[in-house]
């Protein structure tokens, strides 16, 4: 296939190159240039992550797990026994535990910030994705109407070859016919 971007365009995608989205511009170049438009998304985006995003992600990661939640009641069951029973009246935080509600508020209004930005970035990794993979199904699109495209022609030139030689043929038998006329 040696076509320009115009080409391939103008007669796969039926629209000018100036029409052309930088997605479509970028996988038709790719074809033209017979190069493959595949990446891994996700060494793009670690690539563009910087340590605040890693930590933002660790973070979300450990909040939302079972682990944490576990840890979660493990440690609420024992300050709340250690300060109710354990202690009595003498317990660091007595009844209505007013300082383990300072400390899960302070908690939440930390944690939440840190996960919505984690949820940003799965976003913004999510278009991302999507992008990369209208690519690659424009391209394959385009290389299976190639392929469609070669195989009519093949088949086509078959079809032509083939009535050639029946023409031939045929005239061969009208030739063995009017010898064994004349005969």
């Amino acid at each position: 296939m040696h076509k320009t971007v115009a080409e391939l365009a103008s007669r796969w995608l039926r629209r000018q190159p100036g029409a052309l989205s930088s997605e479509e511009n970028r996988v038709l170049e790719s074809t033209v240039a017979r190069k493959p438009i595949a990446v891994d998304v996700n060494q793009v985006v670690k690539g563009q992550s910087d340590y605040g995003d890693r930590l933002a992600d660790a973070i979300a990661r450990i909040g939302g797990s079972w682990t944490f939640i576990i840890c979660a009641i493990v440690f609420l069951i024992l300050w709340t026994a250690g300060n109710a029973f354990l202690l009595g009246r003498q317990g660091f935080d007595p009844y209505p535990f007013i300082f383990l509600n300072l400390v899960l508020s302070m908690v939440a209004a930390l944690q939440a910030p840190i996960i919505m930005m984690s949820q940003n970035r799965q976003s913004e990794r999510d278009r991302l994705d999507a992008s990369h993979d209208y690519e690659v199904n424009l391209k394959a699109e385009i290389e299976i109407m190639a392929l469609h495209e070669k195989l009519d022609e093949m088949r086509h030139s078959q079809i032509m070859t083939l009535r050639d030689d029946l023409t031939k043929m045929q005239a061969q038998l009208d030739r063995i016919e009017q010898l064994v006329a004349t005969r």
